[in-house]
């Protein structure tokens, strides 16, 4: 895995040496953000990326112009990976790191994001809730996107959130917004 793009362009990054983690392919994470960038500037967002693995996908948004990254994960294995990360990047000012399952920091932590990143594995036992979970916690910005990661199990298409959706190979990517509309 690279960056794509911005200041820390071509970088690679690292897999945590877990069996918990699957990172979004070059491929899904240059479709997503080419959706991303074709509608929005991706300078001085706040962003939040939830189940984060290795970080890939805060990481590109800070690379982009983000001006801060919340990263969640349950792993502290990986979390810790990301510290590392973000230290050999020079980015560790830009960056917030937490230790914790993501329905306990959604519980116990609000926005608001301009950006929210949601991978989790594709069995989340939680995985038709999560979209409501988040919007329904003042975690977003009112022009603010989450954009989830998901696979062919689940369909998202008739979420009144839901303002777009498109597969990358096997894993389908869907943006939800508050209102369900300003895409």
């Amino acid at each position: 895995m690279r960056i794509i793009t911005g200041k820390l362009k071509g970088r690679p990054i690292t897999i945590p040496k877990t069996d918990k983690v699957r990172p979004t392919s070059d491929r899904t994470k240059e479709g997503i953000f080419s959706v991303i960038a074709a509608r929005r500037y991706f300078d001085n967002l706040r962003v939040l990326d939830l189940f984060a693995g290795s970080g890939n996908l805060g990481i590109e948004a800070i690379s982009r112009g983000a001006a801060h990254c919340t990263f969640v994960d349950n792993e502290p294995e990986h979390i810790s990976h990301i510290q590392k990360t973000v230290s050999s990047f020079g980015i560790e000012k830009s960056v917030q790191t937490m230790a914790m399952d993501t329905k306990e920091f959604l519980e116990k932590n609000s926005g608001p994001f301009d950006l929210i990143f949601a991978d989790p594995p594709y069995d989340y036992y939680a995985m038709q809730d999560l979209p409501d979970l988040i919007l329904q916690k003042n975690l977003l910005e009112e022009d603010g996107w989450l954009i989830l990661e998901h696979d062919k199990h689940n369909d998202f298409a008739e979420h009144p959130g839901c303002v777009f959706s498109k597969a990358y190979g096997r894993t389908i990517a869907s943006i939800f917004t508050l209102s369900g509309s300003d895409f």
